[in-house]
């Protein structure tokens, strides 16, 4: 019995069932939305997958879900659905993800580390086949190369929790989403030369 996945499952399945009933009035109130198509799957079992992907050695997300989701790990996600399914449910857990995140505990040290790192769509040269992210994803150059897509900002504290994250275009200097990202922190932050060590308020 995995109780790492079964206690991460509980603690996002009490999350959800206090947001998504607010989430879903708000919804319901844009009579522009079209509705999804149901999903045997339930929000929390998608969130619960999508974040302990990252606790297990895999890199590919795809082998990870045919290995792991629909193979060792079957009996747990007894009503997972095919692989391109899953996919197609991702953005709609996107919100509610972001919202379980910030919500999580977070301890004032005074003491923070900031970084940003490319969120690659495809390769540079297929920039103009991608329909999913037009007029979206951006062309930049990072210390790595030229790339398609976006910008991931965090900010952790020195026991490497997680106090702040920001997505943005690819074009966006560092120094532009800092303020905002920091405006409730207290003491120090150390980043790289693309940033200023600053005293927050």
């Amino acid at each position: 019995m995995d109780l790492t996945l079964i206690s991460l499952f509980c603690v996002i399945d009490d999350f959800c069932q206090e947001l998504l009933p607010q989430w879903n009035a708000i919804l319901l109130e844009d009579t522009n939305k079209k509705r999804n198509k149901p999903s045997q799957m339930s929000t929390s079992e998608i969130m619960t997958i999508m974040i302990y992907f990252h606790k297990s050695n895999y890199r590919n997300f795809k082998m990870y879900y045919l290995h792991v989701i629909k193979g060792s790990m079957v009996k747990y996600f007894p009503n997972s659905v095919s692989y391109n399914r899953f996919v197609e449910l991702m953005p709609s857990i996107l919100l509610p993800l972001c919202f379980f995140i910030a919500a999580q505990g977070k301890t004032a040290t005074g003491i923070y580390f900031v970084d940003s790192t490319i969120l690659r769509v495809c390769h540079e040269k297929r920039a103009s086949q991608n329909r999913v992210f037009k007029g979206l994803a951006k062309k930049s150059k990072s210390t790595m190369g030229w790339y398609y897509g976006f910008k991931l900002h965090i900010i952790v504290n020195d026991m490497r929790e997680l106090m702040a994250f920001k997505m943005s275009k690819a074009t966006t200097d560092d120094r532009v989403v800092l303020p905002k990202m920091a405006e409730n922190l207290t003491g120090k932050i150390i980043g790289d030369k693309g940033y200023i060590l600053m005293a927050l308020p």
